[in-house]
């Protein structure tokens, strides 16, 4: 339990920093005056760098090095935040965010690896415990940047306490058991790495994941633009609208737990699908903006599970081979990550509000992909 305990706290942990630095970008970008495009070019290369690296990351995971691996990323992770904390300009902020996301795929995709072999029976289970603890973690990262700017201490003195808690989080996973990962060598974990994108089990699961992904992180990239560009609210309603979601997911992740007590994870997921093909296009077809909330709330609470269940399904079709499960998720990060670039073109090209249809995909490709049984 205690092991469990540890590794959820590094899924918090590492939702709660990176909901902090979400929060702050306003603040940062004043302090260091910096323009969109140098925004967008800490927001986009150090996650499409982190994804290149994350298929070595998970093969390393399959072999002897995994407790080194995941003990180093958690340093590197302090390591990451502490320069943040002090960064005086763009480059070594960007500098910061490159080691920063690096070493979460090290730190945080192996603690999540460790988490499911200690119960392979229980993935499922699992993994709704790690998003619901990651919840937690992303919603609490505004309250700490609206509390440290109370006490004076800003966005810089957040992360770098934020930065201490991951270096004790790093000294702490040294005690955490690694022995499901056997003793595959090297070269032996990055061919099944190859083996596993051609299995047709894995690519399923994947294709999934990134298909749950269009209504969950993509939309919630584009929702604040969309109440201000297309319903026409004011920021500060757009503000709470992203509130409203991150909230009715929270409350989704938490009621997850006890629905997987009672119902199979392929049924929730079907049933969830339908619930979103039809919350989903009554609240872009909605005009009054209260009754628009109402309806992203119902949303929000729909997909709950659309990340831990396929996740969970991922690591199934992979057994005794957690690492090579985030290694070829690595994989469709990958791929996933240009489809808020393609979207933002259509957007371009079409405006936001047809463009926003588009996401209708998400829940009609999960009731494509599912399989019939478990």
């Amino acid at each position: 339990m205690r092991v469990v305990a540890l590794l959820l706290a590094i899924e918090l942990l590492d939702e709660v920093l990176w909901g902090t630095l979400t929060a702050a970008w306003p603040l940062i970008r004043r302090d260091l005056d910096l323009g969109y495009a140098e925004v967008g070019l800490a927001l986009g290369v150090p996650a499409l760098v982190g994804a290149a690296l994350d298929p070595v990351i998970g093969a390393l995971g399959d072999t002897r090095f995994r407790h080194r691996v995941l003990v180093a990323g958690g340093v590197g992770v302090a390591a990451a935040a502490a320069i943040l904390s002090v960064a005086p300009g763009f480059g070594v902020l960007l500098a910061a965010l490159l080691v920063g996301y690096a070493a979460a795929g090290a730190f945080v995709s192996l603690a999540q690896a460790s988490l499911v072999d200690l119960d392979p029976a229980g993935r499922e289970r699992a993994m709704a415990r790690w998003t619901l603890a990651g919840s937690f973690g992303y919603v609490a990262g505004p309250v700490i940047v609206i509390a440290a700017a109370w006490i004076g201490a800003g966005w810089r003195g957040a992360l770098g306490a934020l930065a201490l808690l991951a270096l004790v989080a790093a000294v702490a996973a040294r005690s955490i058991p690694v022995a499901a990962t056997g003793a595959v060598a090297v070269r032996t974990a990055l061919v099944d790495v190859l083996r596993a994108v051609r299995n047709r089990e894995v690519a399923r699961w994947l294709v999934t994941l990134e298909a749950a992904d269009l209504l969950l992180d993509v939309f919630l990239g584009f929702l604040a633009l969309y109440f201000v560009d297309v319903a026409r609210t004011s920021p500060e309603l757009a503000a709470l609208a992203v509130a409203v979601w991150t909230g009715a997911g929270l409350v989704g992740d938490a009621l997850l737990l006890l629905v997987l007590r009672r119902v199979d994870g392929l049924t929730y997921l079907r049933c969830s699908a339908v619930a979103a093909l039809a919350a989903y296009p009554a609240f872009l077809l909605c005009d009054a903006n209260w009754t628009k909330l109402g309806l992203l709330a119902a949303l929000g609470l729909s997909n709950s599970g659309w990340y831990a269940i396929p996740q969970a399904r991922l690591y199934d079709a992979l057994p005794g081979r957690s690492g090579t499960a985030v290694a070829v998720g690595g994989l469709g990060g990958m791929l996933g990550a240009g489809v808020p670039i393609l979207l933002g073109a259509a957007a371009a090209a079409f405006g936001l509000e047809p463009t926003m249809w588009l996401l209708l995909a998400s829940p009609l490709a999960l009731l494509v992909l599912l399989p019939r049984r478990g």
